[in-house]
């Protein structure tokens, strides 16, 4: 502390009042003035937190399907193995069809005779031989045979199950000899071309993916090898319940490694909001919170200051601070409200701090 004194002149008088002598003494009686605090400050710069969105994803086929017959009957043969590549239209199992035969040779034989009577009818050029309606009748019996030759085909053709579109077809319990009903699951059939993996990302970054942007994807079944994922749909709302939405990726799968049914492991980050960066040393901790030291027109300025999150030695706070100004980042302990500081920061280098990561991940 630095002290001022003042003299003041007081004499001595001897006996007999005869002055001795006159002197001066200090005065210890006037205030002190507080003394500067030597203080390292930083300048505020400001950096972007990252979120990171870890989640789990479930593949499915580009398409899929179970096979069922549409009608009943014995099987006389199965045209495929498991695990086949099938193409679209490809006969996978035939079926008894000797009466759906023998009721499409009914049926065409029935337009023949139809078609003939109209064609008496039509050659006939007696007047009054042959009325209008005998015509109209005529021509109605032969469209009539035409729809009962359509049923009957159509009858024929379900006794063959084809091939819906072109994929590798799995196992089946069906053996020739075998009869079924159209409750009777047949196959699997799935085009894995190409491989939709949806998955669910928290609300918090609804808005931040786009459709067409890629994501890194790695498999539980290949760990180590990562595949690009690019987002084909998300989801128009959120879900109340588990506060998600759903996400739908697809990953060309040209050399047919991937299967339907893997799980994934999605990690991806996403630019957060910019807040001031200080050194974790400079917040300081009182009874109502987090503060820290500001330095204003070379005194200490008391800021409140919200903690976002922490990594290596820096904090991201919320708090009334622009780029630029100065904050007390050694010697906090040693300043209260108003205290003069004297800033005895050399050039000193600047750290470069890479971007904090909040972590978040989807259930």
């Amino acid at each position: 502390m630095k002290t001022e004194f003042k003299w003041q002149k007081f004499c001595v008088i001897a006996f007999g009042g005869l002055l001795a002598a006159c002197s001066e003494a200090p005065d210890t009686s006037t205030e002190a003035a507080e003394q500067e605090v030597e203080v390292i400050s930083q300048a505020v710069t400001f950096m972007s937190d990252t979120n990171r969105v870890e989640a789990i994803g479930t593949a499915r086929a580009k398409a899929f399907a179970v096979i069922y017959p549409k009608t009943g009957g014995e099987v006389t043969r199965v045209n495929f193995n498991a695990g086949d590549f099938v193409k679209r239209g490809q006969t996978l199992v035939q079926l008894d069809s000797q009466e759906e035969a023998l009721a499409v040779q009914r049926a065409e034989i029935a337009l023949r005779n139809a078609e003939q009577l109209l064609s008496r009818y039509n050659r006939i050029d007696v007047p009054g031989a042959i009325s209008d309606s005998q015509i109209e009748e005529g021509e109605t019996a032969v469209e009539a045979a035409k729809v009962d030759l359509a049923l009957a085909k159509n009858a024929l053709s379900e006794r063959t199950v084809i091939a819906p579109f072109s994929g590798h077809i799995g196992f089946t319990e069906l053996d020739a000899g075998a009869r079924i009903t159209p409750q009777t699951s047949i196959a699997r059939l799935d085009d894995r071309s190409l491989i939709y993996v949806d998955f669910n990302a928290p609300e918090q970054v609804f808005g931040d993916l786009e459709v067409g942007e890629t994501l890194q994807m790695e498999p539980f079944a290949l760990p180590g090898v990562i595949f690009p994922a690019t987002i084909q749909t998300i989801d128009s709302g959120i879900d109340p319940e588990q506060r998600n939405f759903s996400v739908r990726s697809s990953i060309e799968n040209e050399d047919d490694r991937l299967r339907p049914g893997m799980s994934f492991r999605i990690g991806f980050d996403l630019p957060g909001q910019s807040y001031p960066a200080i050194p974790e040393a400079a917040i300081v901790w009182g009874g109502d919170g987090a503060f820290l030291w500001a330095v204003e027109d070379g005194a200490a300025t008391r800021v409140s200051a919200t903690l976002v999150t922490r990594r290596d030695g820096l904090v991201l706070i919320k708090a009334p601070l622009e780029q630029g100004d100065r904050i007390i980042a050694e010697g906090v302990q040693k300043v209260r409200e108003g205290t003069p500081v004297l800033d005895i920061t050399s050039a000193r280098p600047k750290s470069g701090a890479s971007n904090d990561r909040n972590t978040i991940r989807a259930e």
